[in-house]
């Protein structure tokens, strides 16, 4: 049993840090917990805790990112970790009322189409379907409902069918080209990640090259081609 995070990136702490806090001289030590990523971790441990889970993974500081093997390995297995997790917290940090935004604002979120920024990245598509269950916190780690409460409205932002936000991808039959246009407007740092966030989406694996660009969704493609029969990936 365990929980997980989603959450948008920022200025994170890394495997390599967070292993290596005990043995950092002071200062760096304390540059590395005045950041906004450490406070991340200890928010959503605390928050774990409360809620009774012995284990927390946080994709920031659990994969060694120096290992290429283990990174792809993550990458390949990370649809299916979101899944088995007892629940996922979703933070949105940009979000500082009580309340999840129910209606669009371009004043407050005008650099994400009216809604908080964590529905605009590539990697949190995959992190709101495939768990069981998702919590949504504020930028202060107050809850504010849970995505089977707020299917009508996560509809709304993304376009997911509530039957799927409930029940997962396996509650409805659905078309290659409907999943990818949940994905359409998402944006990724890395121009490889368009693609490899997608792939437990589609129950693929294939190896990471980052630096092939664009090639990575190309690979992707064929990959869903020899898996499906389904021709509406012509569409992308």
């Amino acid at each position: 049993r365990y929980a997980i995070l989603s959450h948008r990136w920022a200025v994170e702490v890394c495997y390599e840090e967070l292993t290596g806090l005990p043995r950092m001289e002071a200062r760096m030590r304390d540059q590395v917990r005045q950041r906004d990523g450490y406070r991340k971790i200890i928010d959503s441990c605390k928050q774990a805790m409360k809620d009774g889970y012995e284990w927390l993974w946080i994709d920031t500081c659990c994969i060694d990112k120096r290992s290429s093997a283990e990174l792809s390995e993550a990458i390949n297995s990370m649809y299916r970790w979101y899944q088995n997790a007892q629940v996922c917290y979703a933070y949105l940090n940009d979000v500082d009322e009580l309340d999840f935004p129910t209606k669009r604002d371009h004043s407050k979120f005008d650099k994400s189409n009216g809604w908080p920024e964590w529905f605009m990245r590539g990697w949190t598509l995959q992190e709101l379907i495939a768990p069981k269950q998702v919590q949504f916190f504020n930028r202060d780690w107050v809850p504010i409902r849970n995505k089977r409460r707020l299917a009508p409205v996560l509809k709304e932002i993304t376009g997911i069918p509530c039957k799927v936000l409930r029940d997962g991808l396996a509650a409805k039959h659905l078309s290659i080209a409907q999943i990818m246009s949940w994905a359409a407007t998402r944006k990724t740092t890395r121009v490889e990640d368009r693609a490899y966030s997608l792939m437990g989406l589609f129950g693929i694996n294939m190896p990471m090259l980052y630096g092939e660009g664009k090639k990575a969704f190309q690979r992707l493609q064929l990959e869903i081609i020899r898996a499906s029969s389904d021709h509406s990936i012509f569409a992308w």
